[in-house]
């Protein structure tokens, strides 16, 4: 059976969301009212998606707010913590290609839930090598997080070799960080320094989020350097000839790693609802080489 979300569905959503609600009530009373599960959390995420923009844009035309009064609630409301604002490409009017500030960039694919964007040629072919020949002496085991204690450790699911460059390194770092700043509206500052992987035939990352969980005990020691990720963009430099692609299995999609191109993405809330579940495929034949650039909520340091 079909469900057609309505404007009186979608009014009540917000309704609901202004009135104190969390994101989690509100989804949960839609399904008990009948809503597919899949189709009341679209629903969710796109109401209050649409809402954050009108009243951005409102906030854009209208004077200066006045000062609220002192007892006024220091508490952000649910609407403002689901949909906290997050890196995001412009793509109103359909845009085939965007102006990246130093260069032209396609735009492949654009997915709205999740907000997902395959750009074509962000990097160009000389960027990809001289990103590779820049991570080869510094390429070791790659880590993650670990989020029980806020440290790094050796994951099997992930099984590259890997560097991270400090953010502004050097004049092709500071390009391409100052590129893809302009491209998601997003303050380089707010962003880690750019990772460059190297995966052979049989590597791999499972599957994965990469906002991190708050539930774990380690995540508000890793917190205190910028907030929460709210957004990814991975850069592919080669071109295995089989295999390597990057999975996002809740949606059904893989972005094919030609290089060049990237996939960005990006997350308002560390959950499962986000839809951001994605990972490296197995590299079949050749390597993969790719750089991922996280953003933060705040400034990283």
């Amino acid at each position: 059976m079909t469900q057609t979300v309505t404007p009186e569905l979608r009014q009540w959503i917000i309704e609901q969301s202004t009135a104190g609600c969390m994101p989690e009530a509100v989804l949960e009373a839609m399904v008990k009212a009948g809503w597919q599960p899949d189709v009341a959390e679209a629903a969710l995420e796109q109401t209050l998606r649409d809402h954050l923009q009108k009243l951005g844009a409102g906030r854009a035309a209208a004077p200066a707010p006045v000062q609220a009064p002192a007892q006024a609630p220091a508490q952000a409301t649910a609407l403002e913590m689901a949909t906290v604002r997050v890196p995001d490409i412009a793509l109103s009017g359909s845009p085939r290609r965007l102006d990246a500030g130093d260069r032209m960039v396609d735009v492949i694919i654009s997915v709205t839930q999740p907000r997902v964007v395959v750009l074509g040629g962000l990097l160009s072919h000389e960027e990809c090598d001289g990103l590779i020949e820049a991570s080869r002496p510094r390429l070791a085991r790659s880590l993650t997080v670990q989020t029980a204690t806020g440290g790094e450790e050796l994951n099997p699911d992930r099984t590259s070799n890997g560097m991270f460059f400090n953010r502004g390194e050097s004049e092709l770092v500071k390009r391409i960080e100052a590129r893809i700043a302009r491209l998601v509206n997003w303050p380089v500052e707010n962003g880690e320094g750019i990772q460059v992987l190297n995966y052979k035939v049989g590597a791999e990352y499972k599957p994965h989020y990469d906002y991190f969980d708050p539930a774990e005990p380690g995540t508000p020691t890793i917190l205190k350097r910028g907030g929460q990720r709210v957004g990814t963009v991975v850069m592919y430099l080669n071109e295995p000839p089989r295999g390597g692609g990057t999975t996002f299995p809740d949606i059904g999609l893989e972005v094919a790693p030609v290089r060049g191109n990237a996939v960005f993405f990006s997350y308002n809330r560390p959950h499962p609802g986000t839809l951001t579940l994605h990972g490296g495929a197995p590299v079949l034949e050749g390597e993969k080489w790719v750089a991922t650039k996280w953003m933060r909520e705040r400034v990283f340091e």
